[in-house]
């Protein structure tokens, strides 16, 4: 069941058409829909809590809807929501695979997919989704900005910490190629062993203070170098790359962080490629947010990766 009673917000009937907000163009997604934007919510931090971090972040795809329903509209495609995929069983690896048939449906439709979590566990489930549109052909580049490699081997549940492991894996299981750039990787947060599986597995990393204004260029430059090896990519934001006076909504709020105004740079980049194919939100965890900043700052990001 979609629920369009979320979009709501304020009217200005006196300016006409160019006064638009999201909550007056947002459709319920449909079969056969014009190709567009489909936003999918992932309701799940059962991977943040098995990885022993702050649950609440399953309440972040309506939250994150609601303040953007009265976010001024830009956009000349349709955008359509897709509705949610609970995971308030514990069965997480069958959240994944109802997200991924989700976004698959989504992609062979001709649509941009953009999935709302959620824990950073939404990630096996995305990149599950445009493995099977995809089934085989291309070469995937996965770009996460994160202060987290989340690399952490797979025991018996997976996790948040996880999700790139298991993507890893997989990829080695059916013969692909694991193409994975991990930038803003906070050292005090990542241990030794997760920056030498990321040096086994071929990781390009960047650390959060390599991440400036100034470093731009560089970066850049990284990302060409990177992108010029993939046919499609896949973008996941963890929130939690931001600084936490910026974003104080998450699990493990940034104790330095990656500067917004970098985060909306690289993904400008990264959209002017023309090979994403999806991108996905995580880690925005309502509950400790202040006076919805984190929402805001999450709103934003949306209106930026699909305008």
């Amino acid at each position: 069941m979609i629920d369009m009673s979320i979009w709501q917000g304020r009217r200005d009937p006196e300016d006409g058409e160019l006064a638009l907000r999201w909550h007056d163009k947002v459709l319920a997604w449909q079969p056969g829909s014009e190709p567009g934007v489909v936003l999918l919510g992932f309701a799940c931090d059962e991977g943040v809590r098995r990885n022993k971090g702050r649950v609440g972040a399953a309440a972040a795809p309506v939250a994150i809807r609601k303040l953007l329903a009265n976010s001024a509209w830009h956009l000349s495609r349709a955008v359509f929501d897709g509705g949610d995929v609970l995971c308030d069983d514990g069965d997480l690896d069958a959240a994944h695979d109802r997200l991924a048939n989700h976004v698959a449906t989504a992609l062979d439709e001709g649509h941009f997919a953009l999935i709302l979590g959620g824990g950073h566990e939404v990630a096996f489930g995305s990149w599950s989704g445009l493995n099977r549109h995809l089934a085989g052909q291309g070469r995937v580049g996965i770009i996460n900005l994160d202060a987290h490699f989340d690399l952490r081997r797979k025991q018996e549940l997976a996790s948040s910490g996880t999700p790139f492991f298991q993507i890893a894996e997989q990829c080695a299981a059916q013969g692909s190629d694991f193409r994975y750039a991990c930038l803003g990787v906070a050292e005090t947060g990542n241990t030794a062993a997760l920056f030498a599986r990321a040096r086994e597995l071929g990781v390009w990393h960047v650390l959060d203070e390599a991440m400036t204004a100034a470093d731009l260029p560089a970066l850049r430059s990284g990302l060409d170098r990177f992108i010029a090896q993939c046919d499609h990519l896949y973008l996941t934001i963890d929130l939690d790359v931001l600084p936490a006076a910026v974003m104080p909504g998450v699990s493990a709020p940034a104790a330095r962080g990656v500067d917004l105004c970098v985060i909306e740079a690289l993904i400008a980049h990264i959209r002017a490629s023309g090979k994403l194919r999806l991108a996905d939100l995580a880690e925005y965890n309502p509950t400790f947010d202040i006076d919805q900043h984190g929402a805001r700052v999450a709103a934003r990001l949306v209106h930026l990766l699909t305008r």
